[in-house]
């Protein structure tokens, strides 16, 4: 009986590895309970640490700093990793709409939590813990914990409290302003799908299509003399004369009245592209295979690690094996391949050509699925040492202001993510192997910031902490309601794009679900990706400046 009690009551190290595992075990299985369709998934491990501190389980206040801190560091470091390469992308013109409506439901809950907490005199860092519940934002919560503790030396547990209390009223807060704006904006459903019929392509970055050449003015032009002419980014891929076999496209490749032509151009250029050259005709890429003889397509994935970083320019891979490249599929999303462009392992490069050049092209690049399944952790961890580095440096020093260990470590690895090939650093990793990262570092820190919490969590709700629940709604749901209501009457968005905006918003994947469910495909999934990355991020910059400014 003395062991089990020490194993659950005692301290050292057994004791608080124990108490972690068990901790995290029990959040776990709990995140599969759903009500109403409805789970707070891994906030679980919050609440099964606050549980066990309450009954007396408790982990030394150093080893539970440690646990946190390192644990918020892999899971922002994950993210960072994961958002980095489509962040940057991200801010493209098409999305810049729907970044902008995100920013503002930020900074309306910003202003909800100002005001909530001048009007009842609430603590400003515990507004701003009740503000990160209502977003169900971890990382800005531990951003908001962290600037607090390093401006005043105290770790305050009411942010974390307020956090815990608020986080499932913001789970929900978010499908209840759906419900809301629905009737409130006269949403009709079918009107809805036929306008999502017509939106249905603009995920795609890439669009391919096969024209007939009509313009007698380019009668005889060279591919490079097009490009110059047309002033947009496109490739031809194949030609075909007069219904003859078709050909791989190069620079010098001309083209002729009557000929049909496979195009692969950025979307927003597909209308210029076809004004200029001639009509869009019905045969799809796979059709191009009876035209082709001896031609092949063949989708070649990046492995080689010496390709890392490397520009198409550098390989010439067109000139030493005459193939075309059409596309580059990157993280899901299809990329117009350029001269400059810099290769990333994992990169998808859809190749053109005969079969012999294409088996000599993959062995260049690699396309050795096994090689991406190896972990690269140098990157990694020297992206981590980066991150802490630039989080402490203190960017104002009095009072001292600071990235922290949320801020930082984010923010290197977005840039290790967008940029890393330029120093040859190999940042790809596998969606599992992320994903891993990502799951440990949240659990590690979600029991740490449970287990330091719940001595006293009980008293505080019934103390009137329990007021924190209709604050999280008011930070939620109004601004939600209000950009709603702007983006339908002035942007005339429609209502799936709107629901994902709003969900990447408030980065909710629950809602997110929701969203999907209702509109019956991955419309509002697209916006959210949009948002997402951009949102993380300054959620993580809002809630640290509003400790670092009103504090």
């Amino acid at each position: 009986m003395d062991f089990i009690e020490n194993m659950l009551f005692g301290e050292g190290i057994e004791h608080s590895i124990f108490v972690f595992a068990i901790v995290i075990a029990v959040g776990t299985a709990l995140s599969k309970i759903k009500i109403g369709g409805i789970s707070l998934g891994t906030t679980w491990i919050l609440f099964a640490g606050i549980a066990a501190s309450h009954f007396g389980m408790m982990v030394d206040p150093q080893t539970l700093g440690f646990a946190r801190d390192f644990g918020l560091t892999l899971f922002v470091f994950s993210i960072g990793l994961q958002i980095g390469p489509g962040f940057f992308s991200s801010l493209r013109t098409g999305g810049l709409r729907q970044m902008w409506l995100a920013l503002l439901v930020m900074l309306l809950g910003a202003a909800c939590a100002y005001i909530i907490a001048e009007l009842t005199s609430t603590p400003i860092q515990t507004m701003v813990g009740v503000m990160d519940g209502a977003a169900v934002n971890t990382p800005a919560m531990g951003a908001t914990q962290q600037a607090y503790l390093d401006m005043t030396g105290v770790d305050d547990r009411s942010i974390p409290m307020s956090f815990a209390i608020a986080y499932p009223f913001g789970v929900v807060a978010v499908i209840i302003a759906f419900l809301i704006l629905k009737p409130l904006l006269k949403i009709d459903l079918s009107v809805e799908n036929k306008a999502l019929q017509a939106l249905s392509n603009e995920n795609k970055f890439a669009a391919k299509f096969s024209l007939e050449v009509e313009n007698r003015q380019i009668d005889g032009m060279k591919v490079s003399e097009l490009r110059d002419i047309i002033a947009r980014q496109f490739v031809i891929s194949r030609i075909s004369h007069d219904g003859n076999k078709a050909f791989i496209a190069d620079s010098e490749s001309r083209v002729y009245c009557g000929d049909k032509v496979f195009v692969v151009s950025a979307l927003e250029d597909k209308t210029a592209i076809l004004a200029f050259m001639g009509k869009e005709i019905d045969m799809l890429e796979q059709e191009w295979g009876e035209f082709e003889g001896k031609l092949v397509s063949r989708r070649i994935v990046v492995t080689r690690p010496e390709i890392n970083g490397k520009k198409f320019s550098d390989l010439r891979l067109r000139t030493k094996y005459g193939i075309n490249i059409t596309r580059v599929n990157r993280a899901g999303v299809d990329l117009i391949p350029y001269q400059g462009m810099e290769l990333q392992l994992g990169d998808k490069v859809m190749i053109v050509g005969s079969e012999s050049a294409i088996d000599q092209v993959a062995q260049l690049l690699g396309n050795s699925l096994k090689k991406l399944h190896q972990p690269h952790i140098f990157t990694i961890f020297l992206g981590i040492a980066l991150g802490v580095f630039v989080g402490s440096f203190p960017i104002v020093s009095s009072p001292q202001i600071r990235l922290g260990l949320a801020a930082g470590p984010m923010l290197m690895a977005i840039l290790l993510g967008r940029f890393g090939t330029h120093w040859h650093l190999i940042t790809y990793t596998t969606v599992s192997a992320n994903l891993m990262l990502r799951e440990v570092g949240l659990a590690l820190f979600l029991a740490s910031v449970g287990l330091a919490s719940g001595e006293g969590f009980i008293d505080a709700l019934l103390s009137g902490g329990y007021i924190w629940m209709l604050y999280a709604l008011i930070i939620a749901i109004l601004p939600l309601l209000l950009v709603g209501i702007f983006a339908r009457k002035f942007y005339k968005m429609d209502y799936y794009t709107l629901m994902g905006t709003l969900a990447g918003s408030m980065t909710n994947p629950i809602a997110l679900t929701y969203a999907n469910n209702i509109a019956g495909s991955d419309m509002p999934a697209i916006s959210y990706a949009t948002v997402y990355p951009f949102v993380m991020f300054l959620r993580v910059v809002i809630a640290q400046s509003m400790i670092l400014i009103l504090a």
